[in-house]
């Protein structure tokens, strides 16, 4: 992987996966909505592109996306009203998915969350549920295209270190599943080197074993 794309360029996981590929060597193109944000994208090594997603076409996001190897969608509208989540969580993530194949990025690594899918059980007055059922029909639309798709499933997201220590899958979460963005940013980072983790969904949380070793696991 030489170029890779960062959809959300702005957020705190974003920042900080973009440190770490431009550390190695990796070109990365952030897309952010803000303008204002550029400095801040700019201080980690990347080169920001002004794109609002939300309000893009899917021929507006391939133009983006044209000559990347891998596209990372770790965009979100962050709460608010139920009709922006779905715009942004649900159809500007699927519009990307149909840009990334349109652009011939083959590969695309989706940043969605613990416990995601259909049966994800937040019930219709949680205020959680748009989310919910946005990322859960992104996701679903994701698995069904032909992209090198991998999807991420970190736990509750805190601002603690990136250690690099994770559980993968874990079955007993009686002691919750936070997970620091730090860490997510590691994991993201190494499954764009991972083909052999193409077509699988990674949950994981803060834990004990060190990434490699969980990642292959």
């Amino acid at each position: 992987m030489t170029r890779i794309a960062i959809i959300g360029g702005h957020g705190k996981v974003a920042l900080e996966l973009s440190r770490i590929l431009s550390g190695e060597g990796i070109d990365v193109t952030s897309l952010i909505r803000n303008p204002e944000h550029r400095a801040d994208v700019e201080a980690t090594g990347a080169t920001a592109a002004v794109l609002d997603v939300e309000n893009s076409t899917t021929e507006d996001i391939a133009g983006a996306l044209q000559g990347h190897d891998a596209v990372v969608w770790s965009a979100g509208a962050g709460g608010g009203s139920p009709e922006r989540t779905y715009a942004v969580d649900r159809d500007a993530a699927i519009r990307s998915m149909d840009a990334a194949a349109q652009a011939g990025v083959g590969r695309y690594v989706m940043v969605s969350y613990f416990g995601a899918g259909r049966d994800h059980g937040v019930p219709e007055d949680n205020g959680f549920y748009a989310y919910a059922e946005a990322k859960a029909a992104a996701d679903a639309y994701l698995r069904g295209t032909d992209l090198q798709w991998t999807i991420l499933g970190p736990g509750a997201l805190t601002d603690g270190p990136g250690n690099g220590l994770i559980d993968v899958n874990p079955s007993d979460t009686s002691t919750g599943t936070e997970t620091s963005r730090a860490n997510v940013a590691l994991v993201a980072a190494a499954v764009l080197g991972m083909p052999a983790k193409a077509g699988r969904t990674i949950e994981f949380r803060d834990g004990s074993l060190p990434l490699s070793a969980a990642l292959e696991a």
